[in-house]
């Protein structure tokens, strides 16, 4: 049986930089004999999580593990909770993942989190993950940045599915076809068009070998 691998999309840009690596993504999983499927997050109506604690509710075992809340995003989280392995990418805007990705994450993985025992998971399957970050910020910002912190955080989050958990994290990213257009004095364009035609190429390599990597742990 073909493993699936599914990608979500959590930039508002369906051609951006975060969606075109997640189509390499795909495509190397696609490679690896996965069937796939990449999902844009800003095409759906939803809200993060309320706190209802449905997923904790004595008497409410079919919610154990997962969300009970119905909208346009509960068939993306069962097709998440059902895949072999998942690829979130997200753009990092003020310094952190995109509101639609947060309220994505929180609807995945609250569910998970056990109060009967430190550690454990609610959720009985295994599912491989991998996050795809892309940013305006240079290498020496994001080290200076304090995101490395939460990258790192929300790796041990995602352990909550029982699986593996990788990152591929790509930095000075290009974004914008005319900066001329923009209020941007601060940003070296001739830099940023270099960094798009010599470095990006290789982030797309890469995402391409963990759509590969995710396939095969799965």
């Amino acid at each position: 049986m073909s493993k699936k691998i599914i990608a979500i999309n959590g930039s508002p840009r369906k051609k951006g930089n975060t969606a075109t690596l997640l189509e390499y993504a795909l495509e190397g999983a696609e490679k690896a004999g996965a069937k796939t499927q990449l999902i844009h997050l800003y095409k759906h109506t939803y809200q993060g999580c309320i706190s209802c604690f449905a997923c904790k509710k004595r008497g409410k075992e079919k919610y154990i593990g997962r969300c009970a809340m119905k909208d346009e995003l509960t068939p993306v989280l069962e097709k998440a909770r059902n895949a072999n392995g998942i690829i979130l990418g997200t753009p990092v805007y003020m310094n952190n993942i995109t509101g639609m990705m947060q309220g994505f994450l929180e609807r995945l993985l609250f569910p998970c989190v056990s109060y009967g025992m430190e550690g454990s998971s609610q959720f009985k399957g295994t599912v491989h993950a991998a996050m795809i970050y892309t940013m305006n910020m240079t290498e020496k910002q994001l080290e200076s940045s304090g995101f490395t912190s939460m990258i790192r955080t929300q790796a041990n989050i995602l352990q909550l599915l029982n699986g593996s958990v990788h990152k591929l994290v790509c930095v000075d990213t290009y974004q914008f076809k005319d900066y001329t257009k923009y209020n941007a004095a601060g940003i070296d364009e001739p830099h940023k068009e270099q960094i798009r035609l010599h470095r990006f190429p290789l982030d797309c390599e890469q995402a391409y070998e963990l759509g590969i990597q995710l396939t095969y742990m799965s």
